[in-house]
């Protein structure tokens, strides 16, 4: 039986880190005429329980304690969309301005890549770690249903990366399922999910399939898999998420209380965790089996 859930506030970005500088130019191209406090994307809980999360037109990473408490982990030059850890501690972040990055958690940052094959990336949106370690990440930039130029990469193991999707309407949110055998990709300017094979048998490109045809908001932005299969998908300003089951129907629909612009989501045990960027907030809702 599908599932009607409104989700509780968890936490809110507290005002003394509120941005009250001039719009950057990320602010200025994503939402003209606007001021932004901040616009949060990426959650990732890292192995102690604290939730990371990172600030995209401001080049901040927050990290929330278990009781709550926010604090600026590190500002840096760029626009981080999307935060997510190895299983060696360091964190992997795809940055619009500056590309693949590696960071310790610490002070160091590495440029893992910032092209492929000697053009830039047209501006990374999210990344995914699979259980074999792959890095597999979504290049979007500026691209849509009139310019369906956007790109989906893979790192292996060994540093070397493949291009493994072009011609996509805005490749944002990206997991795999829990065996690392499947990839749900958010085509976000089409509206839909759609899924492949990791290890796909084709010559040049898998085989692509729409997985979830959704309509109004903008179109899904995050993705995340619960250990049962099961797709979480952020609608991006629609003010809800929805879960789907293996065959693609709908489990659950979460909604949120208050902001619309829902841009990526976490799951802990049953628990998922929704950050909604409009008003600086992460949600939550248990969902059941």
């Amino acid at each position: 039986m599908k599932q009607f859930i409104t989700a509780k506030l968890w936490s809110r970005l507290p005002e003394e880190h509120h941005y009250d500088g001039e719009p950057t130019e990320w602010v200025k191209m994503t939402r003209p005429g606007e001021n932004l406090h901040s616009f949060l994307e990426g959650p990732e809980f890292d192995k102690e329980g604290n939730l990371w999360l990172v600030d995209v037109p401001y080049g901040r990473i927050f990290k929330i304690d278990q009781d709550k408490n926010w604090s600026l982990h590190y500002q840096y030059d760029g626009e981080p969309h999307s935060i997510k850890q190895k299983a060696d501690g360091n964190f992997i972040l795809t940055d619009y301005k500056n590309g693949l990055l590696e960071y310790d958690g610490k002070w160091t940052f590495k440029k893992l890549h910032t092209g492929y094959k000697g053009e830039q990336f047209k501006g990374l949106s999210d990344v995914t770690i699979a259980p074999n370690g792959d890095i597999w990440f979504t290049d979007s930039g500026r691209s849509s249903l009139s310019d369906p130029t956007g790109n989906v990469y893979r790192v292996w193991g060994n540093g070397s990366i493949d291009h493994v999707l072009g011609n996509v309407p805005y490749p944002n949110g990206i997991a795999l399922s829990p065996d690392g055998k499947l990839v749900y990709l958010a085509a976000t300017r089409a509206n839909a999910v759609w899924r492949f094979m990791a290890d796909y048998p084709d010559p040049k490109w898998p085989m692509v399939g729409t997985y979830i045809q959704m309509s109004g908001g903008l179109g899904p932005d995050g993705l995340a898999v619960h250990e049962n299969g099961h797709l979480a998908v952020a609608h991006a300003q629609a003010g809800r998420a929805y879960v789907y089951d293996i065959f693609g129907d709908v489990v659950a629909q979460i909604d949120l209380p208050e902001g619309l612009w829902v841009t990526s989501l976490i799951y802990k045990e049953n628990r998922l965790f929704i950050v909604e960027a409009q008003t600086g907030s992460i949600y939550s809702a248990v969902i059941k089996d």
